[in-house]
């Protein structure tokens, strides 16, 4: 392409872009889409039989073929947007037309949407390539990403441990420079663990920022959908794609997405920050983990924040058994039919079968009740946030264990009573319905990845955003702290 201004042909320099920088190389002509999915797919073929992250990879010569078809719409001046020839995969969860959705579960293994859901037609209609999936636990049940249809993905940093879950696949391809940017979703912690577990940025957004057909459109779920990255930046750029109303989900947010694509800058002093740490108590924690979080929380002191240790005014216990009702009625809602047939139900996990049971058992009252909890929590968190700009919490309770292992039993010396009990921390945020941004906090003497989760008020992704941001200028661990799989 001699309209080149400068030549970035070597396939290292082109994923070792970030999302934003590659963006504007193609747009500008410096790099074609043809040599964007050759170093993408390069990396893919070197790295990805060592973690399993990305799955139903599409054939290299068809992905090519639509990257040759990117270049000649930019050589005809038709730009299609900020991913405009990115190579993407997208979480297993979620449907790709013409590509299997498996859901990790052998009850769709050969299950290939007629349509794509809303976020994957906003990402190809920015210029994305779907070259295939990211891989998650079966339903997407559990911070743990194995299946009997793929089996397991391993964390980007150590290859013995687990990279969390759901987006665990997501998470690692990430982490691992085999996609630019990810797409993930978050019921109980499915953003922002995985993005704890590898080094990278992780964002649960609030109710309605980004569309998404669910079996019910006004009853708002606890699951939402959100952008991952290895930078703010780029985050924030993902997020103004895959957000803004859609008239098929009337829930959705009419505030223009674009917004956040606004420069990130903001100075922070005098910021009110509340750290929850352990829930006064009522979380129990590996050791290291909480030293490694407020070692971040120092972070935030030398931008001139003010933190202080603080929670809001409400037991957190009521919190968790009614999210634990709330989302196996959701669950069983979704699924009995398939667990009523003895075939079906031996395909399923056993915690699945135990979400579904629950969730049978679980009366309108009941859930009904579950819902005023919901709604008292948010009340408290909203006046939590009249004091306080935002909340820090962890990102996760136990540092990333081994692969083969399903869930801890024990954590900190407890013994854990759910299949998801060891992520409890994540649940309170969930329940608020408030947006949470998973940063990097460090590593333990092993190595091993931690993050926090920055919290906002309801419909304060660009806030949070922004403290993320000037965050990581101060802390820079992605960068810092490479995956040894790079070197």
């Amino acid at each position: 392409m001699r309209e080149r201004e400068s030549q970035i042909v070597n396939n290292s320099e082109i994923v070792n872009l970030d999302a934003v920088a590659l963006s504007r190389a193609i747009k500008s002509k410096q790099v074609s889409c043809v040599e964007v999915m050759t170093a993408y797919l390069d990396r893919i073929e070197r790295l990805n039989p060592r973690v399993n992250a990305i799955v139903s990879l599409q054939p290299r010569e068809d992905l090519i073929e639509q990257a040759k078809n990117r270049d000649a719409q930019i050589a005809r001046g038709e730009h299609l947007g900020w991913m405009h020839g990115f190579p993407h995969a997208v979480k297993d969860l979620e449907p790709t037309k013409g590509i299997r959705t498996t859901m990790g579960s052998l009850l769709f293994k050969n299950s290939v949407p007629r349509e794509d859901s809303i976020m994957v037609e906003r990402i190809r209609r920015a210029g994305g390539i779907i070259i295939g999936k990211t891989n998650v636990p079966e339903f997407g049940l559990g911070s743990q990403t194995y299946n009997p249809v793929f089996g397991t993905t391993l964390n980007a940093y150590d290859q013995s441990k687990t990279c969390g879950g759901s987006s665990g696949g997501a998470a690692v391809a990430l982490a691992l420079k085999m996609i630019p940017v990810a797409d993930g979703s978050d019921n109980g912690g499915s953003l922002r663990n995985p993005a704890a577990w590898n080094n990278v940025f992780g964002l649960r957004t609030s109710f309605g920022r980004v569309p998404s057909l669910f079996n019910e459109v006004f009853i708002p779920s606890i699951s939402v959908h959100g952008p991952m990255a290895r930078t703010v930046p780029d985050l924030a750029m993902l997020l103004s794609v895959i957000a803004g109303y859609d008239a098929r989900t009337p829930l959705s947010i009419r505030e223009d997405p674009a917004e956040f694509a606004r420069p990130l800058g903001r100075d922070f002093k005098g910021t009110r920050i509340g750290w929850v740490g352990d829930f006064g108590g009522h979380i129990p924690f590996d050791a290291g983990v909480l030293e490694v979080c407020e070692g971040a929380l120092r972070v935030f002191e030398a931008l001139g924040c003010l933190v202080e240790t603080a929670i809001p005014d409400y037991p957190i216990e009521p919190v968790w058994d009614s999210w634990c009702k709330i989302r196996a009625w959701q669950i069983a809602a979704l699924l009995h039919h398939h667990y009523a047939d003895p075939a079906q139900r031996a395909l399923m996990k056993p915690e699945l079968q135990w979400e579904i049971q629950n969730g049978l058992k679980t009366g309108a009252l009941e859930v009904v009740h579950a819902n005023v909890v919901r709604t008292a929590w948010y009340q408290a968190v909203r006046k939590f946030f009249e004091k306080y700009d935002f909340m820090i919490a962890p990102a996760s309770q136990v540092f990333p264990f081994d692969a083969t292992i399903h869930w801890p039993k024990k954590v900190g010396g407890a013994a854990m009573d759910t299949y998801h009990r060891w992520m409890q921390v994540m649940i309170p945020i969930s329940m608020s319905g408030c947006p949470a941004l998973s940063v990097p906090a460090g590593f333990n003497e092993r190595g091993l990845p931690m993050g926090i989760q920055i919290v906002g008020p309801n419909h304060a992704e660009m806030a949070c955003m922004q403290l993320a941001h000037a965050y990581d200028h101060a802390t820079n661990w992605v960068r810092r702290r490479t995956p040894s799989l790079l070197e």
